[in-house]
């Protein structure tokens, strides 16, 4: 059962916040006593206005400093000398937020697959309670890629005039069938492992090994797996593209849980920021904020053409695109262009 990040420092303490009583949720069902786990680095200025507000993506947690250390950290282009930086696990992920395997207050044991479907809104929703009890007014920039992009662009709608800037990586405004069906596909590799259906925190280990294998198909290019995982000539078994997959699968396994897993793919399949708002585009028309919507040109999960429409349709756009074999993973990785790209906006814009 994984409560804390394997990344997390000994000196770095992470925050719990309880919203006592009932989180309702967008399918009207209810959370009792919700938690977000969270940890912030810096310290607020004087005029509460340095706050950047980091997202994470589907199997991250709260310690961005870690998984985006060339992003965020001493010296780095979010540095907590100058900066107070907040990052929040998310409703439903396995780091110490509510979670299927946090206690279910109706039969005291965990919920297991009575666990409700959340949607980005609910996540949203979540982190803007944790705004409200940490006394934030304004935030000088939110920041998320992939899911994290997607509750992004949702919060980003809720907050209006609270937040500055919003940066939206590798995302969209609706999840697009393509999307869904690859997410499917790792959901089904779950179900067919014969544990999953058991009250057990382990259920499902072995098919998530095999979901994550997925997932690494739709996070890379095939220019970089014939990069680093080509083999030599007259090969005809033990194929290094194989031995990488089977090494992901196990190392995810060993630190989340396929239940968690489950209900974060369903959370970015029901992700449309236009549900009940008049579509898509007029959701997005109704965001002030300035948002940066980036790309990347060999992103094969989310389109590059689905940063472009967040960007054409919000009131103050701006599209910018990471160019890398890396694929959907590149916004993790392409640290030097990722700073300028970050760099020019905001110089674009005179804010520091």
């Amino acid at each position: 059962m994984n409560l804390e990040s394997p990344y997390l420092s000994i000196d770095m303490a992470q925050e719990t916040f309880i919203h006592k009583g009932d989180f309702q949720l967008e399918s009207k069902e209810i959370i009792k006593d919700m938690q977000l786990s969270f940890i912030t680095h810096g310290q607020l200025n004087a005029k509460k206005d340095n706050v950047i507000w980091v997202i994470h993506a589907l199997t991250g947690d709260a310690n961005a400093q870690e998984w985006w250390s060339g992003i965020i950290g001493e010296d780095k282009f979010y540095d907590p000398s100058k900066y107070f930086i907040i990052c929040a696990n998310l409703l439903g992920s396995c780091y110490g937020s509510t979670q299927p395997l946090s206690e279910n207050p109706v039969t005291g044991g965990p919920y297991y697959y009575d666990f409700p479907n959340l949607t980005s809104r609910d996540m949203a929703n979540a982190l803007e309670l944790l705004r409200l009890d940490l006394g934030i007014h304004q935030i000088h920039t939110l920041i998320g890629g992939s899911l994290g992009g997607q509750v992004g662009i949702e919060w980003a709608y809720v907050l209006q005039e609270k937040v500055r800037n919003t940066i939206i990586l590798a995302s969209n405004a609706k999840t697009s069938p393509w999307t869904i069906g690859f997410n499917e596909t790792q959901r089904m590799a779950i179900a067919a492992d014969q544990t999953w259906g058991k009250n057990d925190p382990d259920a499902g280990k072995k098919g998530l090994e095999a979901a994550r294998a997925i997932a690494m198909l739709t996070y890379r290019h095939p220019e970089n797996l014939a990069n680093n995982q080509a083999d030599e000539a007259d090969k005809t078994d033990g194929y290094r593209a194989s031995s990488y997959l089977r090494y992901q699968g196990q190392k995810l396994a060993k630190r989340f849980n396929a239940l968690s897993y489950w209900t974060l793919t369903k959370t970015m399949d029901s992700h449309d920021i236009g549900r009940n708002r008049g579509g898509a585009a007029f959701a997005l028309s109704q965001i002030p904020s300035r948002v940066l919507a980036i790309g990347i040109d060999k992103d094969l999960l989310f389109l590059k053409e689905e940063s472009q429409f967040i960007a054409n349709h919000v009131q103050k756009g701006t599209y910018r695109e990471i160019k890398s074999s890396y694929g959907h993973d590149a916004f993790l990785i392409e640290y030097e262009q990722l700073k300028y790209i970050l760099s020019s906006f905001y110089l674009e814009h005179n804010d520091d």
